[in-house]
């Protein structure tokens, strides 16, 4: 599996000032999140809130599916506090890498923050780029195979239930489900019936 090269002094944080825009102070701002070449190489630093402002900076963030011995495979709502797709069924665990973070840190933090899941086995399946108008993600994509006890935080969650392969293709393309996940779980499904 391939992780983040972070440089051996802080990254450089982005926006650059320029003359029009000098900058203001980071005191106080949302999370700090890597900003990453295809190959992993940490070049920079933006806040979330520019990441996903439209500037389609390139930043990693993680994917676990859990699936079970039937085929069946674990979904979360997106809670409606969420600043994109609220109220959408998306991957199991999906969220940011902070910046500092290698892949594994942030996989298991966000699946001990999202459903308080602690020990766990993940499978790597490899990265894709995930576009949209505002957002340029590095998606790192994990499964986990098994039937966990699983405890949702009503803060990043709203529910969360398994779905039958049936029950997921009839909800593809009739917006329940995130369209990232829409297209990630087209493209691993072979995969994933492969691990059982």
């Amino acid at each position: 599996m391939m992780d983040l090269i972070y440089p051996s002094e802080p990254a450089p944080i982005y926006p650059r000032p320029s003359a029009d825009h000098p900058g203001r102070p980071l005191v106080g701002c949302d999370e700090m999140l890597p900003l990453v070449e295809p190959s992993g190489l940490v070049y920079g630093q933006a806040t979330r809130a520019y990441c996903h402002s439209g500037a389609r900076v390139l930043h990693p963030v993680v994917h676990l599916h859990i699936f079970d011995r039937e085929s069946n495979l674990y979904l979360q709502k997106r809670s409606m506090e969420k600043d994109l797709l609220p109220g959408y069924w998306d991957t199991a665990v999906g969220g940011h890498v902070t910046y500092g973070e290698q892949v594994l840190e942030a996989l298991f933090r966000e699946a001990g923050e999202e459903l308080g899941l602690q020990a766990f086995n993940p499978n790597f399946l490899g990265t894709n780029i995930w576009e949209t108008e505002r957002d340029r993600e590095f998606v790192f994509t994990f499964v986990m195979v098994g039937h966990p006890d699983l405890d949702p935080d009503n803060a990043e969650v709203s529910e969360g239930r398994w779905w039958s392969p049936s029950q997921l293709e009839e909800a593809i393309g009739k917006n329940i489900l995130t369209p990232n996940f829409e297209w990630e779980y087209s493209a691993i499904r072979e995969r994933l019936t492969a691990l059982l």
